[in-house]
């Protein structure tokens, strides 16, 4: 599953690729963790709108105490299953997540380091989203993923749902059949672009709790 991702762009650089034409202020970062806020692209009266949520669904587990935090479900593992069928059939709580790049743990236990994947020819690229609001935390929003590909399955064998642009209206706008689809093909391998790093993974706080987030 994906805990970490970039987007080292502008906000304005990201409003022109995705067809934005009235900004919101963000305090997303560049790097962004489960939990963290992040930049979506949604639509709202039919327009694209930009805004910064927080990654990842408010969940309490059966076995957590009643005033513990809730985990945030930033992955989506299975849009048929009940937490996510009922905002996947409904294009309105369908998002695009802009990204630059998302990474995955390589290496031993206690010493894994940073493997960052990219799209080729694509400066920024989106990752198929679904959103809601919460009492918790605010509007939410959580990454679809699907199967690894060849390019990807040395490192990790779940990737996120990746859309190029032509996509993207698909996406948002396309029947449920067609936004299983996404998540059941499988990612043109030659597309990927993949950069090893010698940077530790848990090397802050948040990468080592984004090591215990959860996906459903």
């Amino acid at each position: 599953m994906c805990n970490l991702y970039t987007e080292r762009k502008s906000t304005a650089e990201v409003a022109a690729h995705f067809g934005v034409d009235d900004p919101m202020d963000t305090n997303a970062g560049e790097e962004v963790y489960p939990g963290a806020p992040g930049l979506v692209v949604r639509e709202e009266e039919g327009r694209r709108v930009l805004q910064s949520m927080s990654w990842g669904w408010p969940v309490r587990l059966k076995f957590m105490k009643p005033d513990s935090k809730p985990k945030a479900i930033n992955n989506c593992a299975d849009i048929r299953k009940s937490m996510w069928i009922g905002f996947a059939r409904k294009t309105q709580w369908r998002c695009l997540i802009p990204l630059t790049a998302f990474a995955e743990a390589e290496g031993p236990k206690g010493a894994m380091t940073r493997t960052w994947f990219t799209l080729k020819d694509q400066p920024i690229f989106a990752w198929a989203g679904l959103w809601r609001p919460s009492d918790e935390w605010g509007p939410v929003y959580s990454g679809v993923m699907t199967n690894a590909n060849a390019a990807i399955a040395p490192v990790h064998d779940r990737m996120p749902v990746l859309l190029m642009p032509h996509e993207y209206e698909q996406w948002l706008h396309g029947s449920f059949d067609e936004a299983l689809a996404f998540q059941e093909r499988v990612f043109p391998d030659e597309l990927i672009e993949i950069t090893r790093t010698t940077e530790l993974w848990s090397r802050t706080s948040k990468a080592a709790e984004a090591q215990a987030t959860l996906a459903l």
